[in-house]
Order: structure tokens, then sequence, then C-alpha cells
């Protein structure tokens, strides 16, 4: 099998600076590809990451903050990555949120951030971004979504309806890009350890985690990011409209019991 080699790509990651998204960012850089940061408010943590790359891998990094829920935001974060980076090749729509909240208790304004982050910052991101590629000939766009994109949870109806609309908003984002050379597909991570919620698994029990998951782990940041380098790879070149889960086989068993 060829290596995955991505010298001279251009990556913009979104909610990259941390967790998942800044694995994500270890990897390609690892595998070639110049990568921009874009970060909501810590900036600080975007530039130490940054310079850790730019050390380990000597490919170009640079960082941009942005809401991406915001469109006039993301018109900025755009034009910053034109001038920093010169084009896009890849589109990894990272950048999400949650909270853990009732139904009856919950305030319309919690239902907006968490549909507007998860939900409308891929459309507002994927649009700028499709709009460039289809000048430079094609190009990769990767959701990051989430297990609940399909399983439900309590206390999460406002996340879940959200990346239930990513996963169709991949569907369809690939269908109308698909003749510009453009592919879309989504990565629907299940329980992943991070830095952030790795003492929240430590007090709720990382062995019960391990009891429930088919395969008997938990997953680690580099078990998505290294399923999103393929997939932005010309080894996945045929891999278009679909949704790869990243979960240990835990969706599988969840869905027996619901």
């Amino acid at each position: 099998m060829k290596e995955i080699n991505l010298k001279g790509k251009k990556v913009l990651v979104t909610g990259g600076s941390i967790g998942i998204g800044a694995e994500i960012c270890r990897q390609f850089a690892s595998s070639g590809a110049d990568v921009f940061i874009n970060y909501y408010k810590n900036k600080e943590k975007a530039e130490i990451l940054a310079n850790e790359i730019r050390e380990a891998y000597g490919v170009n990094v640079s960082c941009g903050g942005a809401d991406v829920s915001n469109g006039v935001e993301v018109k900025k974060l755009f034009h910053q990555m034109d001038k920093a980076m010169g084009s896009i090749d890849v589109l990894v729509n990272n950048a999400g949120c949650e909270t853990v909240e009732h139904v009856l208790d919950m305030e319309e304004s919690e239902w907006d951030r968490v549909l507007n982050v998860n939900l409308k910052g891929p459309f507002l991101c994927s649009q700028q971004a499709a709009r460039r590629m289809e000048n430079n000939g094609g190009g990769v766009i990767i959701n990051i979504s989430s297990i609940h994109d399909t399983v439900p949870r309590k206390g999460l109806i406002h996340y879940c309806s959200a990346k239930a609309g990513l996963k169709m908003f991949s569907k369809c984002l690939s269908l109308e890009l698909a003749d510009k050379g453009i592919r879309v597909v989504s990565v629907a991570p299940g329980a992943i350890e991070t830095n952030m919620n790795r003492e929240e698994i430590k007090k709720f029990g990382k062995d019960k985690f391990e009891q429930w998951i088919p395969q008997g782990r938990l997953g680690e940041v580099s078990d998505v990011a290294n399923t999103v380098v393929f997939m932005a790879s010309d080894l996945a070149n045929y891999i278009n409209g679909a949704d790869i889960y990243i979960d240990g086989a835990y969706m599988n068993l969840s869905l027996i019991h619901i």
C-alpha cells in the first residue's frame, strides 16, 4: 500500500487547538500537509500547538480565531487562510460544543448555540471552502460528527439533533459537490478519551466504559486523527458521502438496546 503523503496540501481544521482537533492537526503535519489552526478564544493554546508542529515537522502552520457559527467571522477566517496559505485543499469541520440538559429545562439560547456551532458552522465553512476548492480543481471536506447522529442520549437532545443534521448535510453536500471534484465524508467518533475529559472519565469509571464497548477499550484521539488523514488522502478517493464510525463497535451494541 502507498504511504499517505500530503506534502503541499493546505488543510484547515476548525476547533483545532485542543483535543481531537489538535491531534488531527499533528497527523496532517506528520504527513507533510501545511495546517491552518482555527481556534475560538484560546489563541495561546493554538500558538503553542503551531510552534510544536512547526518544530516537529517543518511544515507551514498558521492560526486564526473565529466563531464558526458567525458568517462574518468565517469569511474573515478564510481570508486569513488565503493570505497565509494561498489555497485550501482540505477542510475539517471539527469545532463543536455540547452541554447536558433536560429538554424541559433548556433555554432557547442554548438550543440555538449548540445547533449553530455544530451544524450552521459546518455549512458556513463548507460554503467558503468549496468555492475555493472549485476554482482549485477539487478538494475534501470532512465533517466530524458523533455516534449520536444515530444513537439518542438523554440530556443531549440539542447535540444529537445537530449531529443528525450534520450527517444528512454531509450526504447532501457530497451530491452537490461531486461534479466539482470535491469529496465529502462524515467521521463519527464514539467514546474518545482526551485531555479534557480524562478526569471526568476517571471519576465515572473507565472500566465501565471499557465493559460497554465491544472492542474493550476507549478510543484515543489518534484513532480519529488517523482516519481523518486517510479520508483526506488519494487512497480514499472513491469514498464520498459515507459515514465512518470510530467507536469499537459500541454504536452497534447501543442500537440493539434502543
